[in-house]
């Protein structure tokens, strides 16, 4: 993912950019949740803070319940 991405993908969960310090960019949602994502010249995010988003969203719960199969039908 890139970093724009990301920031969309923030947003979207009701996280609001707080500070950025040189590249580092930190996030915060109205629960106090906090995440700090890099930002290095339209390259991609490293997974590491890929891993830590969907942690902190819960988005491995989230696809499993979207993905998991459907009762087959009589």
């Amino acid at each position: 993912m890139r970093f724009q991405e990301v920031y969309y993908l923030l947003e979207a969960f009701g996280f609001e950019e707080k500070k950025s310090k040189g590249s580092h960019h930190s996030f915060r949602n109205s629960q106090g949740k906090t995440i700090t994502v890099p930002k290095t010249g339209g390259q991609k995010v490293k997974g590491i803070y890929v891993q830590q988003i969907v942690e902190l969203l819960n988005l491995d719960e989230w696809i499993d319940e979207d993905t998991e199969p459907e009762e087959p039908a009589d």
